[in-house]
Protein backbone atom coordinates (compact mmCIF):
# COMPACT_ATOMS: atom_id res chain seq x y z
CA UNK A 1 0.00 0.00 0.00
CA UNK A 2 1.32 3.62 -1.13
CA UNK A 3 1.48 5.67 1.98
CA UNK A 4 0.81 9.58 1.12
CA UNK A 5 1.11 11.37 4.11
CA UNK A 6 -0.86 11.73 7.17
CA UNK A 7 -3.42 14.16 6.04
CA UNK A 8 -4.12 12.25 2.96
CA UNK A 9 -3.65 8.45 4.04
CA UNK A 10 -3.10 5.44 1.69
CA UNK A 11 -3.27 6.13 -1.85
CA UNK A 12 -6.83 3.91 -2.05
CA UNK A 13 -8.39 5.73 0.52
CA UNK A 14 -7.48 8.84 -1.04
CA UNK A 15 -8.77 8.51 -3.98
CA UNK A 16 -11.96 6.78 -2.64
CA UNK A 17 -12.37 10.25 -1.32
CA UNK A 18 -11.99 11.85 -4.50
CA UNK A 19 -14.50 10.08 -5.75
CA UNK A 20 -16.84 10.99 -3.02
CA UNK A 21 -15.93 14.70 -3.19
CA UNK A 22 -16.30 14.70 -7.24
CA UNK A 23 -19.36 12.34 -7.65
CA UNK A 24 -21.40 13.33 -4.20
CA UNK A 25 -22.52 16.51 -2.55
CA UNK A 26 -21.85 18.96 -0.25
CA UNK A 27 -24.08 18.52 2.60
CA UNK A 28 -24.12 21.05 6.35
CA UNK A 29 -24.28 18.66 8.80
CA UNK A 30 -26.14 21.66 11.25
CA UNK A 31 -29.26 21.15 9.03
CA UNK A 32 -28.64 17.59 7.76
CA UNK A 33 -27.55 16.08 11.18
CA UNK A 34 -29.01 12.62 10.35
CA UNK A 35 -25.50 12.88 8.13
CA UNK A 36 -23.67 13.10 11.24
CA UNK A 37 -21.15 10.40 13.16
CA UNK A 38 -18.03 9.72 14.23
CA UNK A 39 -14.99 10.33 11.65
CA UNK A 40 -11.68 8.21 11.59
CA UNK A 41 -8.28 9.06 11.14
CA UNK A 42 -5.98 7.90 7.93
CA UNK A 43 -4.15 4.66 9.29
CA UNK A 44 -6.22 2.87 11.66
CA UNK A 45 -9.65 2.59 13.26
CA UNK A 46 -9.75 -0.77 15.09
CA UNK A 47 -10.70 -1.18 19.16
CA UNK A 48 -8.96 1.62 20.08
CA UNK A 49 -11.37 4.14 18.30
CA UNK A 50 -13.60 4.68 20.95
CA UNK A 51 -11.30 4.85 23.14
CA UNK A 52 -9.95 7.63 22.26
CA UNK A 53 -12.78 9.69 20.76
CA UNK A 54 -13.96 9.41 24.85
CA UNK A 55 -11.03 10.49 25.45
CA UNK A 56 -11.03 13.43 22.76
CA UNK A 57 -14.56 14.90 23.95
CA UNK A 58 -14.08 14.21 27.21
CA UNK A 59 -16.98 11.62 27.65
CA UNK A 60 -17.03 8.51 30.01
CA UNK A 61 -16.84 4.70 28.16
CA UNK A 62 -19.16 2.39 29.40
CA UNK A 63 -19.36 -1.51 28.70
CA UNK A 64 -21.40 -3.68 30.19
CA UNK A 65 -25.35 -5.12 28.79
CA UNK A 66 -26.53 -1.90 27.02
CA UNK A 67 -27.80 -2.39 23.84
CA UNK A 68 -27.89 -0.82 20.43
CA UNK A 69 -30.96 0.31 20.34
CA UNK A 70 -31.51 0.95 23.99
CA UNK A 71 -35.24 1.92 23.07
CA UNK A 72 -36.56 0.17 20.59
CA UNK A 73 -40.38 1.74 20.75
CA UNK A 74 -37.84 4.52 19.60
CA UNK A 75 -38.79 2.93 15.94
CA UNK A 76 -42.55 3.73 15.89
CA UNK A 77 -43.93 5.53 12.92
CA UNK A 78 -46.13 5.16 10.53
CA UNK A 79 -45.06 2.03 8.98
CA UNK A 80 -43.52 0.04 11.99
CA UNK A 81 -44.81 -0.51 15.66
CA UNK A 82 -42.23 -1.92 17.73
CA UNK A 83 -45.02 -3.72 19.99
CA UNK A 84 -46.08 -5.93 17.18
CA UNK A 85 -41.99 -7.73 17.24
CA UNK A 86 -41.44 -10.64 19.18
CA UNK A 87 -40.10 -9.83 22.71
CA UNK A 88 -36.85 -12.13 22.28
CA UNK A 89 -35.75 -9.93 19.27
CA UNK A 90 -36.32 -7.16 21.30
CA UNK A 91 -34.63 -7.87 23.94
CA UNK A 92 -31.66 -8.32 22.02
CA UNK A 93 -31.57 -4.92 20.64
CA UNK A 94 -32.21 -3.36 23.82
CA UNK A 95 -29.63 -5.23 25.77
CA UNK A 96 -27.04 -6.91 23.27
CA UNK A 97 -24.08 -6.58 25.03
CA UNK A 98 -25.55 -9.29 27.39
CA UNK A 99 -25.06 -11.37 24.39
CA UNK A 100 -22.21 -13.84 22.73
CA UNK A 101 -22.27 -14.03 19.55
CA UNK A 102 -21.09 -16.73 16.71
CA UNK A 103 -21.01 -15.98 12.79
CA UNK A 104 -20.47 -17.60 9.35
CA UNK A 105 -20.59 -16.29 5.58
CA UNK A 106 -21.74 -17.64 2.68
CA UNK A 107 -19.90 -15.77 -0.34
CA UNK A 108 -20.92 -15.67 -3.90
CA UNK A 109 -18.25 -17.84 -5.88
CA UNK A 110 -18.12 -14.58 -7.95
CA UNK A 111 -17.43 -12.45 -6.01
CA UNK A 112 -15.59 -14.57 -3.00
CA UNK A 113 -11.45 -14.04 -4.91
CA UNK A 114 -12.55 -10.63 -4.28
CA UNK A 115 -13.33 -10.24 -0.51
CA UNK A 116 -9.69 -9.67 0.71
CA UNK A 117 -9.71 -6.44 -1.33
CA UNK A 118 -13.39 -5.28 -0.67
CA UNK A 119 -13.09 -5.67 2.66
CA UNK A 120 -9.47 -4.48 3.91
CA UNK A 121 -8.21 -6.02 7.07
CA UNK A 122 -5.37 -3.10 6.83
CA UNK A 123 -7.92 -0.78 8.58
CA UNK A 124 -9.72 -2.87 11.17
CA UNK A 125 -13.02 -2.14 10.17
CA UNK A 126 -15.77 -3.30 7.95
CA UNK A 127 -14.55 -6.56 7.60
CA UNK A 128 -15.99 -9.84 7.34
CA UNK A 129 -14.93 -13.91 7.80
CA UNK A 130 -13.55 -14.65 4.36
CA UNK A 131 -13.48 -18.40 5.69
CA UNK A 132 -14.48 -20.74 8.07
CA UNK A 133 -11.63 -20.85 9.53
CA UNK A 134 -11.46 -16.63 10.50
CA UNK A 135 -14.33 -18.01 12.56
CA UNK A 136 -13.19 -21.26 14.17
CA UNK A 137 -12.84 -19.49 17.72
CA UNK A 138 -15.53 -17.00 17.81
CA UNK A 139 -15.41 -13.62 18.48
CA UNK A 140 -15.97 -11.00 20.79
CA UNK A 141 -18.79 -8.82 20.65
CA UNK A 142 -18.93 -6.01 23.36
CA UNK A 143 -21.40 -2.81 23.16
CA UNK A 144 -19.57 0.60 24.43
CA UNK A 145 -21.61 3.53 25.45
CA UNK A 146 -19.48 7.00 25.47
CA UNK A 147 -21.53 9.50 27.67
CA UNK A 148 -21.20 12.60 29.77
CA UNK A 149 -19.67 12.60 32.72
CA UNK A 150 -21.84 14.93 34.01
CA UNK A 151 -25.45 14.65 32.89
CA UNK A 152 -25.46 11.05 31.77
CA UNK A 153 -26.71 11.23 27.95
CA UNK A 154 -25.35 8.92 26.03
CA UNK A 155 -24.01 10.58 22.32
CA UNK A 156 -22.83 7.51 21.15
CA UNK A 157 -23.39 3.35 21.39
CA UNK A 158 -21.03 1.69 19.87
CA UNK A 159 -20.52 -2.41 19.15
CA UNK A 160 -17.30 -3.42 18.06
CA UNK A 161 -16.76 -7.25 17.20
CA UNK A 162 -12.88 -9.24 17.21
CA UNK A 163 -12.40 -12.31 15.88
CA UNK A 164 -10.53 -14.11 18.39
CA UNK A 165 -8.83 -16.57 16.04
CA UNK A 166 -7.46 -13.84 13.33
CA UNK A 167 -7.05 -11.54 16.61
CA UNK A 168 -8.52 -8.56 13.99
CA UNK A 169 -11.37 -6.14 14.11
CA UNK A 170 -14.38 -7.50 12.23
CA UNK A 171 -16.76 -4.32 13.18
CA UNK A 172 -16.91 -1.23 14.84
CA UNK A 173 -19.87 0.96 14.39
CA UNK A 174 -21.45 3.43 16.07
CA UNK A 175 -25.69 3.15 16.21
CA UNK A 176 -28.66 5.55 16.32
CA UNK A 177 -32.37 5.91 15.26
CA UNK A 178 -32.64 9.02 13.16
CA UNK A 179 -34.66 10.98 10.54
CA UNK A 180 -34.26 11.10 7.15
CA UNK A 181 -35.83 13.94 4.88
CA UNK A 182 -37.50 11.40 2.33
CA UNK A 183 -39.05 8.28 4.37
CA UNK A 184 -41.41 9.86 7.42
CA UNK A 185 -40.34 7.18 9.94
CA UNK A 186 -37.52 6.75 12.27
CA UNK A 187 -34.51 4.41 10.67
CA UNK A 188 -31.80 2.46 12.24
CA UNK A 189 -28.43 4.27 11.42
CA UNK A 190 -24.94 2.52 11.37
CA UNK A 191 -21.78 4.69 11.28
CA UNK A 192 -18.39 3.24 10.39
CA UNK A 193 -15.44 6.03 11.07
CA UNK A 194 -13.24 5.70 7.80
CA UNK A 195 -10.06 7.88 6.71
CA UNK A 196 -11.26 11.47 6.62
CA UNK A 197 -14.89 10.60 6.85
CA UNK A 198 -17.10 7.48 7.29
CA UNK A 199 -19.84 5.04 5.84
CA UNK A 200 -23.36 5.34 6.82
CA UNK A 201 -25.82 2.57 6.31
CA UNK A 202 -29.78 3.68 7.16
CA UNK A 203 -32.34 0.91 7.23
CA UNK A 204 -35.88 0.81 7.38
CA UNK A 205 -37.66 -1.43 9.75
CA UNK A 206 -40.04 -3.90 9.09
CA UNK A 207 -42.25 -6.44 10.96
CA UNK A 208 -43.56 -9.89 9.53
CA UNK A 209 -46.38 -11.77 10.71
CA UNK A 210 -44.43 -13.81 12.67
CA UNK A 211 -43.06 -11.37 14.31
CA UNK A 212 -39.37 -11.23 13.06
CA UNK A 213 -37.47 -7.86 12.13
CA UNK A 214 -36.26 -6.92 8.81
CA UNK A 215 -33.78 -4.17 8.24
CA UNK A 216 -33.52 -3.06 4.98
CA UNK A 217 -31.38 -0.20 3.45
CA UNK A 218 -33.36 -0.08 -0.05
CA UNK A 219 -34.35 3.43 -0.20
CA UNK A 220 -34.98 5.12 -3.61
CA UNK A 221 -32.02 7.64 -3.55
CA UNK A 222 -30.47 10.30 -1.71
CA UNK A 223 -32.16 10.72 1.59
CA UNK A 224 -33.83 7.73 2.09
CA UNK A 225 -32.90 4.72 3.90
CA UNK A 226 -29.33 3.52 2.24
CA UNK A 227 -25.61 3.06 1.78
CA UNK A 228 -23.67 6.80 2.30
CA UNK A 229 -19.63 7.46 2.00
CA UNK A 230 -19.05 10.83 3.79
CA UNK A 231 -15.76 12.89 3.85
CA UNK A 232 -14.62 16.00 5.57
CA UNK A 233 -12.13 17.50 3.40
CA UNK A 234 -11.06 21.56 3.87
CA UNK A 235 -13.93 22.37 6.39
CA UNK A 236 -16.62 21.10 4.06
CA UNK A 237 -18.44 17.70 4.23
CA UNK A 238 -19.56 15.48 1.03
CA UNK A 239 -21.97 13.04 0.97
CA UNK A 240 -22.03 10.17 -1.70
CA UNK A 241 -25.51 8.24 -2.00
CA UNK A 242 -24.17 4.19 -3.50
CA UNK A 243 -27.45 2.95 -4.89
CA UNK A 244 -25.91 -0.11 -6.03
CA UNK A 245 -25.05 -1.85 -3.05
CA UNK A 246 -27.78 -2.57 -0.52
CA UNK A 247 -28.18 -5.12 2.61
CA UNK A 248 -30.89 -6.54 4.78
CA UNK A 249 -31.01 -8.52 8.12
CA UNK A 250 -33.94 -10.36 9.22
CA UNK A 251 -33.93 -10.99 13.11
CA UNK A 252 -35.99 -13.84 14.45
CA UNK A 253 -35.86 -16.06 17.85
CA UNK A 254 -34.89 -19.67 17.42
CA UNK A 255 -35.36 -21.09 20.62
CA UNK A 256 -35.16 -19.45 24.10
CA UNK A 257 -32.40 -16.82 25.01
CA UNK A 258 -31.44 -17.08 21.30
CA UNK A 259 -32.03 -15.09 18.07
CA UNK A 260 -30.80 -15.63 14.73
CA UNK A 261 -29.85 -13.10 12.01
CA UNK A 262 -29.27 -13.55 8.15
CA UNK A 263 -27.58 -11.06 6.76
CA UNK A 264 -27.71 -10.49 2.49
CA UNK A 265 -25.64 -7.63 0.78
CA UNK A 266 -26.25 -7.48 -2.52
CA UNK A 267 -24.74 -5.31 -5.71
CA UNK A 268 -26.18 -4.45 -8.79
CA UNK A 269 -28.95 -6.65 -7.56
CA UNK A 270 -26.56 -9.40 -7.17
CA UNK A 271 -26.57 -11.44 -4.22
CA UNK A 272 -22.70 -11.18 -3.21
CA UNK A 273 -22.77 -12.43 0.46
CA UNK A 274 -24.75 -13.93 3.26
CA UNK A 275 -23.97 -13.62 6.24
CA UNK A 276 -25.23 -15.94 9.33
CA UNK A 277 -25.08 -14.84 13.19
CA UNK A 278 -26.15 -16.82 16.21
CA UNK A 279 -26.93 -14.85 19.45
CA UNK A 280 -27.23 -16.11 22.67
CA UNK A 281 -28.16 -14.28 25.95
CA UNK A 282 -25.50 -15.40 28.56
CA UNK A 283 -28.07 -16.14 31.24
CA UNK A 284 -29.33 -18.47 28.79
CA UNK A 285 -26.26 -20.50 28.78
Amino acid sequence: MLWINERDGYLTDWLTQQWVCATGKPVDLVRESWLAGPVGNTRYIGTEFFLKLAQAQGLELRSGSSGIVPDFSALDGEDFHSGQVSAAVRHFYEHTGAYDMDAWSQWSRLFQPFGGVIFSRRLQQLNVPLSGLDTSQGMTSEVLQLADPHSGEVRYTAWVRKLIRAGYVLYAGAYAVCHVPEYHSPCVKVTFPLPNGNAIIIMRPGVHADSSLTLSSSGAGFGDAGFYFTVRRNNQTYARYVRPLRESIHVFESTPGEVRADHVLTLWGKTFLRLHYRLKAREFS
